[in-house]
């Protein structure tokens, strides 16, 4: 997520365009799909800054391609809030033009700070909603924020989190199970401490399918992708891969021992190119070391 330049101005100011539903759900009622949408990518994607005394306010800094959601999060919110554009240069662009939706009221930040939304840095804190909600609104709006979907490079289709959350990470791989039958552990990457939960070919197909369903909130354009993957067919020459054996610490001790995927591949009963990549993830911190256990473990 960009960060939020407080120093750069913004170019035009949107206001109250949409305005707050007159009869509805309570706001920030999280069992129905729109308030945990909004919630899930609040949580992934949103700033809680806390001012002196009551005052404080949040943020949520995206591009501009996608305005419509914050229109639609301003729609939801019966509270003043705002939207401003502007222009600046990133990392990545010279010229990124992004949307900002403000809410500044201490009534709403309090709502949604209490249903899991901290105040500053927030991305290892977070956790799903210790009420009840509806689940697969909520992952679908963490996987807007911080998530992608479409097809790899080789045509297969996807959709993927990256999250510094264990618990957010963990939920998604337990809900997909379920709907899927695909099982998943994560662990954090050694390069930068975040979990990336990735599902390809028919758990892919399965898992965007429930989740963008018709007339769901959602960006437009990972709508778009999400509703591309069902056309997807495994060609009959793909073969359909048996459920991978997981390597165990002992497993790594010795292959680290041997230093050579050859011989190790006979020991531990494995293939050469198994044990081969193993040892380079190993080597490179792809994959963390074993700690100094006991052999068998």
């Amino acid at each position: 997520m960009a960060e939020h330049d407080t120093n750069a101005p913004p170019l035009f100011e949107i206001g109250d365009l949409l305005p707050a539903p007159a009869d509805g759900p309570v706001f920030m009622d999280l069992e129905h799909p729109d308030y945990a949408y909004m919630f899930g990518f609040l949580q992934a994607d949103g700033h809680l800054a806390q001012g002196t005394g009551r005052k404080g306010r949040l943020t949520v800094e995206i591009g501009v391609r996608d305005i419509a959601v914050l229109r639609e999060f301003q729609r939801l919110t019966p509270y003043n809030s705002s939207i401003t554009e502007r222009v600046r240069a990133t990392n990545f662009s010279q010229e990124h033009h992004s949307a900002t939706w403000t809410l500044c009221d201490q009534e709403a930040r309090a709502r949604i700070n209490g249903l899991g939304l901290p105040y500053g840095r927030k991305s290892r804190k977070i956790t799903p909603p210790r009420v009840e909600f509806s689940r697969r609104d909520y992952l679908r709006g963490v996987i807007d924020a911080d998530g992608s979907v479409g097809h790899t490079g080789q045509g297969l289709p996807f959709i993927s989190l990256t999250t510094a959350s264990a618990a957010v990470g963990a939920y998604l791989c337990r809900y997909a199970k379920a709907v899927t039958g695909t099982a998943r552990q994560i662990g954090r990457n050694a390069r930068d401490g975040v979990f990336n939960v990735l599902y390809t070919k028919e758990a892919a197909v399965q898992l965007a399918g429930h989740l963008y369903y018709p007339g769901c909130l959602s960006l437009a354009r990972k709508r778009t992708a999400a509703a591309s993957l069902a056309s997807w067919e495994r060609p009959a020459d793909m073969r359909v891969r048996p459920p991978g054996r997981r390597w165990k610490a002992w497993e790594d001790r010795v292959l680290l021992a041997h230093d050579d995927a050859g011989t190790a591949a006979t020991e531990l009963g494995r293939s050469v190119a198994s044990c081969s990549v193993r040892l380079w993830r190993l080597k490179t911190g792809e994959v963390r070391r074993p700690e100094d256990t006991a052999p068998g473990t």
